[in-house]
C-alpha cells in the first residue's frame, strides 16, 4: 500500500508518529478533564463512570470512521475535505467552518482559564496579561514552523500523560487501603450516596454534554496528516494509540476520584483531582494540581491554534474560505490561518480587561455548545457515503476498516442524533443546543448558498 503524501500545498511535512499520537493526547486532556469532570460528577454522581466509558466507545467507532477516511486519503482538512467530496461542498464548508468556530472559542477560553489558574499560583499581575502573554507565546509557536509546534505539544502532553498515569497509580493504591493508613473505601462512595445515578437518568444527558466537550479533539491526529512525514501509516498507529489511551486516562482516573470521595463534595466538583491528592494527605496538593491542570490548559490552547489554523487554510485552499487564508511563509506556516484562529483569544483577553474573569470565562464555555456532536453527525455521514461508493475490491484494500460496517456506522449516527434530540427536552442544555443549531444554521446556509453559486459557474461560463 503507497504512503505517499498527500497534496498539502506549501505546508511542510515534518510531524512523526510520535509527536502526532501526542498531538491527538495534547489536543482532548485539557481544562476539560482535570476542571470540567467534576462539574460532570456533581450532575450524574458516581455514575459518571459508566458516561465516560460508554461516550468514550462512541468516540472511539467515530474515531474508527474517520481513520477508514483518512487513512485512504490524508489531508490537512480531514473530515471537512472529505465531506465536500462526499455530501458536497456544502457539506464541507459548513463542518469545515463550525469546527474552526469551535476551536477559535476554545482557544479563548483555554486563554482566561490559563490565566486564572496562573492569578491563583502567582497573584499580582491581572487576569488579563497572563492572557495576553500566554496568547502571544504560543501564536509566536505557531508562526514559527509546525516542528516548533510538534515537539512543543508533545513535551506538553507529556507531562500530561505521566500526571495523569501517576494519579491513576496512587488512586490504585489508595483504593485497596494501603496509601498512608487511609482505609479502603470500598463500595461506600459509590454506591453508599444515593447509588450510581442519584439524580436521575435525565441528568445524564447533561453530563453527556460536558463528557463530549471533554473528549473532543481526538480528530486532530487527521487534521495533522497533511503535515505528517508518513501520514497513512501514522494516522493508523496514533488512532489506534490515542483511542485505546484517551478511554483508560479518563474512565480511570474518574473512577479514582468518585471511588475515593463523594460524588456530591463541594471540594470535587470545583477540582475532583486536588481534592483525591489533599484527602491523602500529599503536601502542595493543590500547587501541584494547578501546575499540572494549567500546562493541560496550555496545551490545549496550543492544539487549538494549530488545529483552527489548519481547517481555515483547507477550506481557503478548496475555494470554501477567503483565499489569504492559504498562504504559507517560507517554512510552510499558514500566517493568516494562525492569526486568524488566535484573534479569538485576543479578543477574550480584551473582554476580561473589562469584564470579571468569571463572566468571561462562563460565557465562553457556554458558547461552545454541542457542537463536537455535529461534528461527529458529519463524520458518520461521510462514512456511510463514502462506503457506498466504493467497490468490494476497494473495501478490502483499505488501510483501515470500520468495523461492523455499515450497520455499526448506522448505529453510531442514530446514538449522536437522539443526543442532540434528547439535549431539547433537558432545561440546561436547551441553551447550548440553541446556540450550536444557530451556529450550525449560518454555516450550512454558506455552505449551500457557496454550493449553488459554484455549480452555477461552468454554465454561466458555458453562456
Amino acid at each position: 500500500m503507497s504512503t505517499s503524501l498527500p497534496d498539502s500545498g506549501n505546508l511542510k511535512s515534518t510531524i512523526s508518529t510520535r509527536q502526532l499520537t501526542m498531538i491527538g493526547i495534547g489536543g482532548v486532556i485539557g481544562a476539560g478533564l482535570f476542571v470540567g469532570s467534576g462539574k460532570a460528577i456533581s450532575s450524574a454522581g458516581p455514575g459518571i463512570v459508566l458516561v465516560y466509558l460508554i461516550t468514550g466507545l462512541v468516540v472511539i467507532l467515530v474515531m474508527r470512521m474517520l481513520a477508514e477516511l483518512a487513512t485512504a486519503s490524508p489531508e490537512t482538512g480531514s473530515f471537512s475535505s472529505y465531506a465536500s467530496r462526499e455530501l458536497g461542498s456544502w457539506a464541507g464548508l459548513s463542518v469545515g467552518w463550525v469546527y474552526a468556530y469551535h476551536w477559535c472559542v476554545t482557544v479563548a477560553f483555554e486563554s482566561i482559564a490559563g490565566a486564572a489558574l496562573t492569578e491563583q499560583l502567582l497573584p499580582g499581575p491581572p487576569t488579563w496579561l497572563y492572557a495576553l502573554i500566554f496568547m502571544s507565546v504560543l501564536t509566536a509557536v505557531n508562526l514559527a514552523a509546525v516542528s516548533s509546534f510538534a515537539r512543543i505539544e508533545f513535551w506538553f502532553a507529556m507531562i500530561k500523560v505521566t500526571a495523569i498515569v501517576v494519579f491513576i497509580g496512587i488512586g490504585i493504591v489508595a483504593i485497596a487501603g494501603l496509601f498512608g493508613g487511609h482505609p479502603a473505601p470500598k463500595t461506600t462512595n459509590l454506591l453508599g450516596q444515593g447509588g450510581l445515578f442519584p439524580r436521575g437518568y435525565s441528568a445524564i444527558l447533561t453530563a453527556v454534554l460536558t463528557v463530549f466537550f471533554s473528549y473532543f479533539g481526538t480528530e486532530m491526529v487527521t487534521v495533522a496528516a497533511g503535515e505528517a512525514k508518513d501520514p497513512v501509516e501514522a494516522v493508523r498507529a496514533s488512532m489506534r494509540s490515542v483511542a485505546g489511551r484517551i478511554l483508560i486516562f479518563y474512565v480511570g482516573s474518574i473512577l479514582v476520584v468518585v471511588t475515593l470521595l463523594p460524588w456530591n463534595a463541594t471540594q470535587v466538583t470545583a477540582s475532583p483531582y486536588t481534592a483525591v491528592l489533599t484527602r491523602l494527605g500529599i503536601p502542595g496538593a493543590p500547587t501541584i494540581m494547578n501546575l499540572i491542570v494549567l500546562t493541560a490548559v496550555l496545551s490545549c490552547l496550543n492544539s487549538g491554534l494549530y488545529s483552527s489554523s489548519r481547517m481555515l487554510y483547507s477550506l481557503a485552499q478548496r475555494g470554501e474560505g477567503p483565499r489569504v487564508l492559504s498562504r504559507t511563509n517560507r517554512t510552510g506556516v499558514p500566517v493568516a490561518g494562525v492569526l486568524a484562529a488566535s484573534s479569538a483569544g485576543f479578543v477574550a483577553v480584551v473582554a476580561n480587561y473589562f469584564l470579571p474573569t468569571g463572566a468571561v470565562f462562563n460565557f465562553l464555555l457556554s458558547s461552545s455548545g454541542s457542537i463536537a456532536v455535529v461534528v461527529y453527525l458529519c463524520i458518520c455521514a461521510t462514512q456511510i457515503r463514502a462506503r457506498r461508493g466504493r467497490t468490494p475490491e476497494e473495501i478490502a484494500a483499505l488501510p483501515v476498516k470500520m468495523w461492523g460496517a455499515p450497520y455499526l456506522s448506522y448505529a453510531v449516527g442514530l446514538a449522536l442524533a437522539a443526543i442532540i434530540a434528547g439535549m431539547a427536552f433537558t432545561t440546561s442544555t436547551r441553551s447550548p443546543l440553541a446556540l450550536t443549531l444557530i451556529v450550525t444554521g449560518v454555516a450550512v446556509t454558506a455552505g449551500v448558498v457557496h454550493h449553488r453559486r459554484t455549480a452555477a459557474l461552468p454554465s454561466a461560463a458555458a453562456d
